[in-house]
């Protein structure tokens, strides 16, 4: 059973993923005869990382390295159209009935919910949950949400200070801020920087006056913005021009 994908859906929620490298789900399904490989067709499929191209891939690498090594396997792969809910998941039960391992190709909150859904299904990820982003450029995805529950882009312009300040600042520049630049990275645009000048185009500076009050970090997480880049994508695109 293979469900399109829905492109749109997948560019409005973009999770973005990379695939774990193939000894690691190897060693993940070691113990199993068979297996199934499950893609998901929304936000993976758009950052190709776990679509239905990829479980293809996956299932036929997995396969063929299985019988070089010895240990033959039996590896089949469906994509559904979203592992996150369960009418997308409940057509497959038969088949993930039928394994001894299931290798989700979704984000980890696919992975859970398939576990969650079949509690006797042994499931393990195949890929490694990133950050929620968007793609700048043809085989370039970077973080733009870092989901910290508490939301104030209506006080930055639409920038989110959160995921793209490297010290998460929400009265910011800090002083390593350099003509635009932030200290952590000669190609990182400074987030205070790109917010100021957002308010200041639509006349809106006498809002950074305001100081933010201190932020409730327990619904958060650490980190700066990150990227995630494919070369082979970006030299596809080149070569086409």
């Amino acid at each position: 059973m293979n469900i399109a994908a829905d492109s749109a859906l997948g560019e409005m929620r973009m999770i973005i993923a990379e695939q774990k490298p193939l000894e690691e789900i190897k060693s993940l399904i070691a113990e199993a005869k068979t297996a199934l490989v499950v893609g998901c067709g929304t936000c993976v499929t758009v950052c190709f990382a776990g679509g239905e191209k990829e479980a293809g891939v996956l299932a036929t690498s997995l396969r063929m390295s299985s019988k070089l090594d010895g240990e033959a396997k039996d590896v089949d792969h469906v994509t559904v159209q979203r592992q996150c809910e369960w009418e997308y998941i409940d057509p497959i039960a038969d088949q993930l009935q039928d394994v001894d391992v299931v290798v989700s190709l979704g984000c980890g909150i696919g992975v859970q919910a398939l576990a969650e859904r079949f509690p006797t299904a042994v499931v393990v990820p195949g890929l490694n949950t990133s950050f929620m982003g968007m793609p700048t450029e043809q085989g370039i995805w970077e973080e733009r949400c870092a989901a910290c529950g508490e939301c104030i882009l209506g006080l930055t312009g639409g920038i989110c200070p959160i995921a793209r300040c490297a010290k998460q600042l929400l009265n910011g520049p800090c002083g390593g801020s350099q003509n635009g630049v932030c200290e952590i990275d000669a190609e990182t645009a400074c987030a205070w920087q790109l917010i100021y000048d957002k308010l200041e185009s639509q006349n809106r500076v006498h809002m950074l006056m305001e100081v933010q009050p201190l932020k409730d970090w327990s619904t958060s997480r650490d980190g700066g913005p990150r990227k995630i880049t494919r070369d082979d994508l970006r030299l596809a695109a080149e070569e086409s021009e």
